[in-house]
């Protein structure tokens, strides 16, 4: 390589694209958070840094192989050119430019050896790391080895098939390139691209040249990521992209790379290790650029994390997530995570004081006759226990729950519960709670509960919503007073939708639960588990026994139970008239 300390001999850095990105951010012709400019502007100083080179020579022919040979996979985009924008290309001169002198060598090799691209959903980061991988393919080193990868197969081979379909639109009769079962060949240079994920069997071994690791929010660990780099011992020219948006897997793999590149970001890592690390992160720079919007209902700073939007990513899509998320603590959280890149805790609090401000009354003997659908959390039969019944009105979109709660006496003076807020004796004392003169709730005596309501009020339960866990004993006293049930397994796929709709009916102030003391305190006390894939699921806070959620957990299954069972409820709902 005919290289110098600078920019190389030729190059002007008007006419470089990493320049061209930070002169359009400083024109304001594109917008971009203070991570990505204080990476842009330590990029430009280096140039003069006599430890490294800037040469855009293998940079360059990647970016003119991706304009003029890869077609896009995805609709509405498929079999289109992929013309890159401009922040794409300034990240991939910026990947491939710098040069700096080999210790091993005494050669200039790429100073750039692992990148951590952060970056939002839906804004092409799929397609440009197929199109990177597509490239080294026909233009890596002769017997190079490139992976796809992820934290399982699935996403791995999202890249994979990507990248497969690429290569058939420039390739379709395979005179260049070949498939097997265990990846693809280059024929005129012996390269070779497969896939390896986190639950790859043989993950070590391996002699790998180029890396693409995919969503990597989703990785716990290093699993992939250390088998990976210990391949590339003997590579001078090895490169390890990782991309993704943030996530909700806490204290995960991403968590700790980001600290380590937010450090390296500052320049605050002398390390000479540190140096072969590139961090390129779309950032907001404040969470109020979220929900400021102008009459359009947007704001051009979301550019800051969705560097593709208006291209790639709609204003519209992002506008309508929004719009929801103001409305919602549960999307709030997956749309500041995953399409805002903020970190949100793994669990937060579900409802706002506030919103549980509201009267809740109501007089039990108006509902004398009425039919009902129950529920009931009996996940901690040695703890406190909950049973809720549903009832509706013609012509009423209000729900009407009554509660019941248990606890075993050897909990009543539990001293964490205290400290959360726990009134036990006060509130059995109101008749609110009935204290077990045990060390567990017989789950039988909750059961006997829907049928006192039956017995003093003439409230029949129609169908009672409950879970697996110790439920033998309550099934069978229901089946004793001819109450049929159903089972709501709590997990994150049974449990969101119910979850979502709880919350958004007491934003409505359409949950009414008789002004119940535990029933309040319950939902104060609920957080909200989010999961990447938008599903919810309530939680306890961490690290906090005492703060109780069974009344707000079984409230959620009386709410699925009667989702069920809609229809058929309906018909008893008319006659439920006072």
């Amino acid at each position: 390589m005919n290289c110098a300390s600078g920019l190389k001999t030729g190059l002007h850095k008007e006419n470089t694209w990493l320049w061209k990105y930070r002169e359009a951010i400083r024109k304001g012709e594109n917008i971009a958070g203070v991570d990505m400019i204080t990476e842009l502007d330590h990029l430009i100083e280096e140039w003069d840094d006599p430890q490294y080179c800037y040469d855009t020579a293998d940079a360059d022919i990647r970016i003119d192989f991706i304009e003029n040979c890869v077609k896009l996979t995805k609709s509405p985009f498929y079999g289109k050119p992929m013309i890159l924008m401009l922040w794409e290309k300034a990240f991939i001169e910026a990947a491939y430019s710098f040069k700096m002198m080999s210790i091993d060598t005494n050669d200039w090799v790429d100073r750039f050896q692992e990148i951590l691209m952060l970056i939002t959903r839906k804004g092409g980061k799929t397609e440009l790391i197929a199109a990177l991988e597509l490239a080294e393919l026909f233009l890596g080193q002769p017997g190079s080895n490139i992976i796809c990868s992820g934290t399982n197969d699935a996403i791995a081979d999202l890249c994979y098939q990507s990248i497969d379909t690429m290569r058939l639109i420039i390739d379709p009769k395979s005179l260049d390139t070949w498939r097997n079962q265990k990846g693809i060949k280059c024929k005129f240079n012996n390269n070779f691209l497969s896939k390896l994920s986190d639950s790859s069997r043989n993950k070590e071994g391996r002699n790998i040249d180029m890396a693409g690791i995919d969503e990597i929010w989703a990785l716990l660990d290093d699993g992939i990521y250390k088998p990976i780099q210990q391949s590339t011992s003997t590579k001078d020219n090895y490169k390890i992209f990782m991309f993704g948006s943030q996530g909700f897997v806490a204290d995960g793999f991403l968590d700790k790379t980001l600290e380590e590149y937010y450090r390296i970001n500052r320049r605050e890592d002398s390390r000479e290790s540190a140096k072969r690390k590139l961090p390129w992160l779309y950032t907001q720079d404040s969470e109020s650029e979220v929900w400021e919007t102008n009459e359009q209902g947007i704001n051009p700073a979301w550019e800051k994390s969705n560097p593709s939007i208006g291209v790639v990513k709609k204003w519209s899509y992002l506008r309508d997530r929004v719009d929801e998320a103001r409305l919602s603590k549960s999307d709030r959280m997956f749309v500041l995570s995953k399409d805002f890149n903020f970190k949100v805790s793994e669990a937060t609090t579900w409802l706002l004081p506030e919103q549980l401000d509201y009267d809740t009354g109501y007089d039990i003997e108006d509902f004398r006759g009425f039919f009902c659908i129950g529920g009931v959390d009996l996940a901690e039969t040695t703890d406190l226990c909950s049973a809720k019944a549903l009832i509706m009105l013609p012509e009423d979109k209000r729900k009407y729950f009554i509660s019941m709660y248990w606890i075993p006496i050897s909990k009543l003076d539990n001293s964490d519960d205290k400290l959360a807020g726990a009134e036990y004796r006060q509130w059995a004392k109101d008749g609110y709670l009935r204290i077990v003169d045990d060390t567990e709730v017989d789950v039988a005596i909750v059961a006997d509960w829907f049928n006192e309501l039956y017995k003093e009020y003439g409230i029949w339960t129609v169908k009672c919503g409950y879970d697996q866990k110790f439920s033998k004993e309550f099934l069978k006293r229901l089946d004793e007073y001819d109450i049929e049930y159903e089972n709501i397994p709590q997990n994150r796929f049974v449990m969101s939708t119910p979850t979502k709709v709880t919350e958004e009916e007491i934003r409505q102030e359409l949950i009414i639960y008789g002004n119940n003391p535990i029933d309040r305190w319950n939902m104060k006390n609920a957080c909200v588990q989010v999961w990447d894939t938008g599903h919810i699921m309530l939680v306890k806070e961490k690290n906090m026994p005492g703060k109780k959620i069974d009344g707000a957990v079984s409230m959620v299954i009386t709410n699925e139970t009667y989702r069920r069972n809609r229809a058929d409820y309906m018909m008893y709902v008319k006659k439920n008239r006072r």
